[in-house]
Order: structure tokens, then sequence, then C-alpha cells
């Protein structure tokens, strides 16, 4: 026999009567019910019972309490309070002053639907039914995300790795559960190591799953030991022929000599990496052709640069230089070569660290973009 889990509702209402006429109701429709009667003590159980992994299947709330008894602002503030600490979570609304435009700005807000009071029995019901049946499909395609995102963590190189007398560190963080860049780091025998960064063209679940597909076609043709020029050539061709005519990636791609310190690579259309010379010059790596996905046959270049110790080479996607503040203004290349001149000191994981603090202090606001960055030094013979 299986045992059969009862959904759980939090209430949320000020009235005491009410409160215990709702319990009784879902209490014989097999609703287990705990209560709530103010938003401090809403929000309270909502991030203890999410702490527990004990999520509440359903929030049937009041949008009226203390401050006042028509105008639902309270509400409305709770709610958005509530979607902060729960995107999943289904809320029913229920008031006696329900008017369009707040019935409208609650929707905005998240509010799955409105039941006015005096409820009637078998319409809150059927809500309740309702709302279950959505937060159940939006827990499991939550999870389903949450796992998503660990394979991507899989693919993606640890935050910072030494090979040789070249010493890596790697910013990988999505904007959203998954991403569509993609970074790497790999040795490829004892000689040479590859690296490369790219970002695909949206957000998300596809955004992610044509990340994956990138990410394998460049692992099989890295195992046949192509140049940059090459690989990416192939790339193209692969990609080009399975990606959506909306869809394209911004794409670089580089081998390091750790022998005679060169760098050889192909930039397609990616933002130009930045090689910050130990003497203080600047140069931006732009040379190879356009970006993926578009024209199968298309040529691409390659260039070669030579290396010297204290050397140190940036890669980025947008979500780092196209990061915009209130005014507008983006945070651009010029201040991502400027910090990394100014910290000339920083071994790569110190010089990320700063990078990103600076550009989380400029765009002050929710992210909207994946953030994605290596950053490289040459070392010196021993270290």
């Amino acid at each position: 026999m299986t045992d059969t889990v009862m959904p759980r509702v939090l209430i949320a209402d000020d009235q005491q009567d009410v409160l215990v006429a709702l319990q009784l109701l879902l209490k014989g429709e097999g609703i287990s019910t705990e209560l709530a009667t103010s938003p401090g003590a809403v929000l309270e159980k909502v991030a203890s019972s999410s702490q527990r992994g004990q999520d509440y299947d359903v929030l049937l709330m009041d949008m009226n309490y203390a401050r006042d008894t028509t105008s639902g602002r309270e509400g409305l503030d709770l709610l958005s309070s509530i979607k902060a600490l729960d995107q999943a979570l289904p809320v029913v609304a229920m008031t006696a002053w329900a008017s369009i435009d707040l019935a409208v700005e609650a929707m905005q807000r998240g509010l799955g639907d409105f039941v006015q009071k005096p409820w009637n029995n078998a319409r809150l019901i059927h809500v309740l039914r309702e709302q279950l049946a959505v937060g159940k499909r939006k827990r499991a395609t939550r999870n389903e995300m949450i796992e998503a995102r660990a394979i991507q963590q899989r693919l993606i190189p640890r935050e910072s790795l030494q090979l040789k007398n070249f010493d890596f560190a790697c910013l990988w963080q999505p904007a959203r559960e998954v991403s569509g860049d993609y970074c790497d780091v790999t040795p490829l025998n004892d000689r040479y190591v590859s690296i490369c960064i790219g970002d695909v063209s949206g957000k998300g679940l596809p955004a992610a799953l044509l990340m994956s597909n990138l990410q394998a076609v460049v692992k099989a043709n890295e195992a046949a030991g192509m140049s940059p020029q090459q690989l990416v050539t192939q790339v193209n061709h692969i990609i080009s022929q399975n990606v959506a005519a909306n869809k394209f990636i911004t794409f670089f791609y580089g081998i390091v000599d750790t022998v005679e310190h060169r760098f050889t690579f192909t930039n397609a259309g990616h933002n130009a990496p930045l090689l910050l010379r130990k003497s203080g010059g600047v140069e931006f790596l732009r040379e190879g052709g356009t970006i993926l996905g578009v024209l199968p046959d298309q040529e691409f270049t390659q260039t070669t640069v030579a290396l010297e110790v204290g050397d140190r080479l940036l890669l980025y996607t947008d979500g780092i230089s196209e990061a915009v503040n209130a005014a507008g203004e983006e945070f651009g290349d010029q201040q991502l070569a400027l910090i990394g001149q100014s910290y000339s000191d920083f071994r790569p994981t110190d010089l990320l660290r700063e990078i990103h603090q600076a550009v989380t202090a400029f765009h002050q606001q929710e992210e909207q973009d994946d953030r994605t960055m290596i950053v490289m030094q040459v070392l010196p013979t021993g270290c």
C-alpha cells in the first residue's frame, strides 16, 4: 500500500473566524493546513519551511491586514516578498475589496488566482486544486533545472588551476538556473593547453542545451589534434547544420605553448580577450572571423602572439563588459583593462574576484545575463 502525502496549504488572514472556517473546510478535503495572522508570520513560515526542504504547496492569503482594510497594498507587498523567497509557490488571494487594478497588479507580481470574500466553498476548492497542480508542475521543472545546473557545473573547469608555469582562474555564474556561457581550460598533452570561451545567444534551457552541444563538438575535435583555425572551422560547420535560424554562438579558442610561451588563437565574433602585458600595454585579441552558426563554409584565420612572464590574459562574456548601471552606461572593456592594469601584482584568482566585485557594484541590480571569465597568467619557471 502506498502512502499518500497530504498537500500543505498555508492560510494567512488576520481574522480568527476566517482561519478556523478555512481550516475545517480544507481538512474535509484531505488538505493539511498551517495558519498565519500577519505578513511577517507568513514570510517567517515560508522561509523556515523552504530551509527545511518542506515547501508549502499553496499559500492562501488575505490581501489586507493591519495597515488598512481595503486597499490591498499590504497583500501586494507580501506577494512580492513571497515570490522573492519561493518563485514556485502558487499564491491564491482572498479579498472582499477586489478591483480590476488590484487584480492586474497582483497577477503581474505572480498571483495564481483570486477568490472573492465571502467565498463559495466549491469555487475555493476548485481553485486550490488547480493551483496545487500548477505548483507540482513548477517544482518538478525547478528540480529538473537544478539537476541541469549541476550537470553544467561539471562541464566547467575548477575555479583555479595551475598547469606547469601558467596559472588559471575561472568564473561561471549563470543569471538563471542554467547558462548559455561556456568556458574550458584543457591540458592537451605535456606541452599544450587549450583555453576557450563561448556565449550562446538567448537564455535558459535552450541556450544551455546548445552550450552542451558546443562543448561536445569542441571536445571531439580537440582529440584530433587540430589547430585553432581548423577546430573553429570544423565546429562552425557542425553547429551551422544543427542550430536554429535565429541562434548563434560567439566563440574564442586558443592553444598555449607552455614551452615556447606562445599563444595561437582564433576569435569567432567573441568579445576580444585582453592581453595585459607586464610592461603595462594592452592588446585586444580580435582576429579570427565571424560568429558560429550562420555561414557553414565560413573561413577563419589564426594568430600567434608571444607571451612573457607576468603577462595576463582576460577572457570574458558580454555579461561582464555589457553590465549596465542605473544611468544606462555599460561597464565596458576599457574599464576591465583598467582594473587589470591597476592590480598588476594580483594572481588570477584575486584579479578575477576584484573584477567580479567591480561589475556587481557597477550593476547594482538583479543579474540579467550570465557572467563568465577566465584569467590566465604566465608565471616564472619553477613557480
